[in-house]
């Protein structure tokens, strides 16, 4: 057995409020501690999305009674919000600007409308973008010409991890994460998935893809899931949303690469703990630990796990690593399978 940290996933889509049929706060937190992860910092395209004073409120209130671990919750930013953004900065984990493919009203579609966001957000708080390709490097250069930090989400290609390399060796106050289905998937696996099944966003990229983001794992900072979780009947319909459930396998996934060799257990615990909380403000949890059987060989099926959502693109995939026993602030809130947290223990967090 290995004790960890309480790891921090810094992207997760709880559904809750607007799509509680796939996952809601109580479900998605009980996922969260079977995986590991004790805080989970929430992303605010919900319906309607967090966007305001009112849309914080209902999120917080649902948040506070369903949630099992700790969570913060994103802001965030329209076309039209940048006046409210100062008074919420501080009410929030940070801010999130959709440049690329997103649902409902949430996506800047075009660049005049970034800018007030750049300039406004306070520079000592986080900012974290959706973007691909060229839009992935204009907000690098926002980023330079505004003189504040910027974090990339859920990076998948090999042309995007190598301009960070580039922004972060400049100098340039630019941090990322990378997804655990970008490092294990990639478009051959679209076939035995099924397209609907397959489909993400950012969507699954080359086997080439894949492999410059293990060659680049040196300057990656989070490992974050983008849990999205999805039915099965959504996910195989003519028009499937994108996105999967992750929070219950990014850790034996990446204990696996571990045991492999891929990874040091050390760097497992930066990019899931260390990074996230320098990143993000993230308070420490006192009394909290995971502990981990690294040798526990095992197939991921979706009939043990947790989420709402009930498929997980990893059905059958072999594994070495199990969480048996989570503690949280001193409260034994998980063990072999059960999780024992009630709801609405968990407490919400702010940057320091």
């Amino acid at each position: 057995m290995i004790s960890l940290p309480g790891l921090i996933d810094v992207h997760v889509h709880m559904r809750e409020p607007g799509a509680t049929h796939k996952e809601d706060w109580s479900t998605g937190t009980a996922a969260a501690l079977a995986g590991g992860i004790t805080t989970v910092l929430a992303m605010p395209n919900t319906a309607p999305p967090l966007v305001d004073a009112t849309s914080l409120t209902r999120v917080r209130m649902a948040a506070a009674a369903g949630a099992r671990c700790d969570f913060g919750l994103f802001i965030g930013a329209t076309a039209t919000n940048t006046t409210l953004l100062d008074r919420l900065s501080s009410e929030g984990v940070g801010l999130k600007m959709y440049l690329d493919h997103t649902y409902g009203p949430l996506r800047l579609e075009h660049m005049d409308s970034w800018l007030p966001h750049f300039s406004g957000w306070p520079a000592d708080r986080p900012l974290a973008a959706h973007a691909e390709g060229r839009s992935l490097a204009a907000a690098i250069l926002l980023a330079d010409l505004y003189k504040r930090p910027l974090h990339l989400c859920h990076v998948s290609r090999e042309e995007e991890i190598l301009v960070i390399r580039r922004a972060k060796e400049r100098g340039l106050p630019v941090t990322c994460e990378v997804a655990p289905h970008h490092l294990f998937l990639c478009e051959d696996d679209i076939p035995r998935l099924g397209a609907g099944r397959a489909r993400v966003c950012p969507a699954l990229a080359t086997a080439r893809d894949r492999q410059a983001l293990w060659d680049n794992m040196d300057i990656v900072d989070c490992i974050a899931t983008d849990h999205a979780p999805h039915t099965p009947a959504e996910k195989d319909s003519d028009e499937p949303p994108p996105g999967y459930p992750g929070l219950e396998v990014a850790l034996p996934l990446m204990l696996t690469a571990v045991n492999q060799g891929r990874m040091k257990l050390d760097e497992l615990v930066d990019r899931l703990y260390h990074n996230p909380r320098r990143i993000f403000g993230i308070p420490a949890q006192p009394e909290t630990v995971v502990e981990v059987d690294p040798d526990d060989s095992h197939l991921l099926t979706a009939a043990e796990m947790q989420s709402r959502c009930g498929w997980t693109p990893y059905e059958g995939m072999k594994v070495s690593g199990r969480v048996r026993r989570v503690v949280l602030r001193g409260e034994l809130v998980y063990q072999d399978g059960k999780v024992l947290a009630s709801v609405g223990t968990g407490r919400e967090v702010r940057p320091a």
